[in-house]
């Protein structure tokens, strides 16, 4: 009898510890910036070194089609934290540039939106977000916080608001004052012309503007001129500022081992929680540009600074794998490992240097719908509820990490708006083989640009195909998944067969 009843008392504490597990488990997203899935040792990568990384993939799920909701980071990330495409939440811009550049934008992920951060913080989370943010800050004013990390759900925020530009380092050129040359050239050539005629016009008795009048709109152009290029010459100390919650800690940016003090947060936050439940957003700078290493990395891979820099990373998630099993977390924490798009393939730095990823075999890069610009890294792991070393091949999204987490934290889902993820434990954990996913869209900005399509009926011959607008001439496509270079339409066939 005593026998029986420590054996009931054993199982009945099992079963807690397993109910916790499933219920309410640690939450670490570790999201990195413009990596290519072909930058990692566990997507084919064979001369960069990333072992902690593929160590989650070999102690998880790889999931082989993880899709990035936008090729651009603020729309990705807004997707990425309210489980919703970004057109939803009107975080995806009518206008060409479709992120956030200024720190004093009023724009910014809405207060109304229901991100993943609110929710587990409901069910007695401590919630984190460390790095990089790209989704506002203020509204109205330069302090009321209406599009803070701390206004989202997050109990604590160190990092950027804004994001990595080349303009908050020194020496890497400006993405402004390239905008400018590009954007004014023109209009100054027009201005030009236009008071030269006027001056001469003036000169031959055919204008009787008084020539003061011409001398002033000289003037006062080239002082608009020199203030404008002022600015963005001195961009980096208005800009480029490093936040601990609501307050600036350090103003310009430095770069010197910023990846090892983002690193050292976490690392810290997770020390400080190890009796409650927690979420950390580890949300990388790397490997956006401006690039940058610390001296312990710079130049030691085969891959100049770029290679670097994806190096430190690795060794930043290596710091937290092994905090987590210095307090022995390791079983009760989710890790998910990602990138908000893909490689900025196109990205040279000042000097000449390639300064953008590898997408691997497929084609395109960030701010195109092209497999390359959303096809990205997804590494889930969960000791002991994941089963370790498994691929999954079906249509993921990184939406679909905000119902997996809420559901595993044992939160209701909003019922007021439509949830664009669905939660992958029962695709990571076998109890189905077929993504929710029948459809995907992707869209340019605010503009629908390509849709994927994975049918139920898997003897379909077109099962997967890949659905593309081209907004220049609206010639649409329709391409196979397994067609890595998109080069094949499959349009005049299929509507053929129609």
């Amino acid at each position: 009898m005593r026998l029986l009843l420590f054996l009931t008392v054993c199982q009945y504490a099992i079963n807690s510890v397993h109910t916790y597990s499933i219920s309410n488990p640690n939450v670490v997203l570790l999201m990195a910036d413009d990596l290519g899935i072909g930058d990692l040792g566990c997507y084919g990568n064979r001369t960069l070194r990333t072992p902690y990384i593929d160590r989650l993939a070999k102690e998880g799920v790889t999931l082989t089609q993880h899709i990035a909701a936008s090729p651009l980071c603020t729309p990705s990330r807004a997707a990425f934290l309210t489980g919703r495409y970004p057109i939803r939440s009107g975080m995806a811009a009518f206008s060409r540039v479709g992120v956030f550049l200024f720190s004093a934008s009023s724009g910014g992920l809405p207060s109304e939106e229901i991100t993943f951060s609110k929710l587990l913080k409901q069910r007695g989370y401590a919630t984190a977000l460390i790095g990089k943010w790209h989704l506002g800050m203020n509204c109205e004013s330069n302090n009321d916080f209406c599009h803070h990390p701390l206004s989202h759900g997050f109990d604590y925020f160190y990092g950027l608001t804004v994001t990595n530009l080349r303009d908050c380092k020194p020496g890497q050129g400006s993405v402004f004052l390239k905008g400018i040359q590009k954007y004014l050239v023109i209009p100054v050539q027009i201005l030009g012309v236009t008071l030269v005629s006027l001056a001469v016009m003036h000169y031959v008795g055919l204008l009787k503007v008084p020539f003061q009048a011409l001398g002033y709109c000289l003037l006062l152009t080239a002082i608009s001129l020199a203030v404008l290029i002022f600015f963005f010459y001195h961009f980096r100390h208005l800009n480029c500022f490093l936040m601990r919650d609501h307050q600036i800690i350090q103003q310009p940016l430095s770069y010197e081992n910023l990846t090892q003090r983002l690193t050292t947060e976490a690392v810290q936050f997770i020390g400080r929680n190890t009796d409650v439940p927690f979420l950390l957003v580890l949300s990388y700078l790397h490997v956006h540009t401006a690039l940058y290493a610390s001296d312990m990395f710079r130049g030691k891979s085969k891959h100049g600074l770029y290679g670097d820099a994806v190096e430190e990373m690795d060794w930043s998630v290596g710091q937290i794998l092994n905090v987590l099993e210095k307090y022995n977390l390791r079983n009760k924490t989710l890790i998910y490992f990602s990138s908000d798009q893909g490689a900025h393939i196109e990205e040279i730095s000042s000097s000449g240097e390639v300064h953008g990823g590898y997408n691997g075999i497929y084609k395109g890069g960030k701010s195109t719908n092209w497999e390359g610009g959303i096809r990205v890294p997804g590494l889930l792991r969960w000791p002991g509820m994941i089963p370790a070393g498994t691929y999954m091949d079906e249509p993921t999204s990184n939406m679909d990490i905000f119902p997996t987490i809420v559901k595993l934290a044992g939160a209701q889902l909003p019922n007021d708006r439509i949830i664009d993820g669905h939660d992958l434990m029962p695709l990571l954990q076998g109890k189905v083989t077929r993504s929710k996913h029948e459809f995907l869209f992707h869209y340019c900005n605010a503009y629908l640009n390509a849709v994927r399509w994975h049918p139920g009926n898997i003897a379909n011959d077109c099962s997967q195909a890949n659905s593309t607008q081209f907004t220049e001439d609206h010639q649409k496509q329709i391409l196979g998944i397994k067609d890595t270079l998109e080069d094949n339409s499959l349009y005049k066939k299929e509507t053929e067969n129609l």
